[in-house]
């Protein structure tokens, strides 16, 4: 940083001046409130750029004008960037991308041009991909009449047109579109899954949620060595169909050696409880060599840990394999 007068003030006295100048105070009376000279205030907000904008909150998944600042004191101090990521709550990618996209041309990091830079990126009007090419929108609706998925045709767009970097869009990319009307009518028969609007993703559970529930869950690694081999009879893997509308459900069990397969149909619905009470009556009809461990993915429905009861040997392997060995990723 250049050894100039108006390079040693205080951060904080900076900060002070560009909040009044945000506010709509003029140059020379945020200069006078903050206790500088207007040259000195003029060279600031020269260095910084344009920073007459009024800063609204956003998203706390952005950088904020704060962690701007803590970015540019934290390398000025010489800090490993690791270090100032975890200061301010964000991952070192971030922080290593903020300082390559916002940095001045003379390669020095400002954090009032830079965060006037985000500003300006994330205020500029971008037209819709699809709603301006036309080539792009009619290759990729050839793909999706013949049910390509939308990760798919994104693959695809990279691999078969590596240099037309315009074409190379993300798979939320593609289904925004889809579901925006851009690329064709909106229609069930577009899509694999037959929707035409955004659903929230994922099943409803979070990792302060239902996944907390299940306490005892092991990975899938952590099987015993004779289940993984297929030596040994007895080890089984499970998985729950649901029919349509979540009407009917029912439970399919593998064995692993013999490829033996027990179909369990679940009575009433499929909550954690009732797979657990039918997947216990359904082990207690199986000889004890055959009852050693179960292997299950991470659904909801094997969430509920049956209740311990003393000599119960299904119990003991819903227990300890149901809950404890099971955990296929999904």
């Amino acid at each position: 940083m250049h050894r100039y007068a108006h390079n040693k003030m205080p951060a904080a006295v900076k900060r002070r001046y560009f909040e009044l100048i945000r506010t709509g105070l003029s140059g020379s009376a945020a200069a006078q409130e903050v206790g500088v000279s207007l040259s000195c205030g003029s060279l600031w907000f020269i260095d910084a750029g344009r920073v007459s904008f009024i800063d609204t909150p956003i998203s706390p998944r952005y950088l904020s004008q704060d962690d701007r600042i803590e970015i540019a004191d934290g390398r000025g101090r010489g800090e490993p960037i690791k270090k100032i990521a975890a200061r301010i709550g964000k991952s070192y990618q971030t922080v290593y991308r903020e300082l390559a996209r916002n940095r001045k041309s003379d390669g020095r990091y400002q954090p009032w041009f830079a965060h006037n830079q985000a500003y300006v990126r994330r205020r500029r009007v971008k037209p819709r991909r699809f709603a301006v090419d036309a080539g792009l929108r009619g290759a990729v609706a050839g793909k999706l009449a013949k049910h390509w998925s939308p990760a798919q045709i994104s693959r695809w767009l990279r691999r078969r047109f590596p240099r037309r970097s315009g074409w190379h869009v993300c798979t939320e990319t593609i289904y925004e579109a889809v579901y925006r009307g851009l690329i064709v009518p909106i229609d069930r028969q577009n899509l694999r899954t037959g929707r035409i609007y955004r659903r929230r993703r994922g099943r409803g559970r979070t990792r302060n949620g239902a996944l907390k529930q299940s306490t005892c869950m092991k990975s899938i690694h952590d099987r015993p060595a004779a289940a993984k081999s297929r030596r040994q009879a007895g080890h089984w893997e499970g998985d729950l169909i649901i029919g349509a509308g979540q009407r009917s459900a029912i439970a399919t069990l593998v064995e692993r050696k013999f490829r033996t397969t027990v179909l369990v149909p679940i009575a009433r619905d499929h909550s954690a409880q009732t797979v657990a009470d039918a997947l216990i009556a359904a082990f207690d009809k199986l000889p004890i060599q055959l009852r050693r461990t179960l292997t299950w993915d991470q659904g909801n429905e094997m969430f509920q840990t049956p209740p311990h009861r003393a000599g119960d040997r299904t119990d003991d392997l819903l227990r300890r394999s149901a809950l404890a060995v099971a955990a296929r990723q999904q």
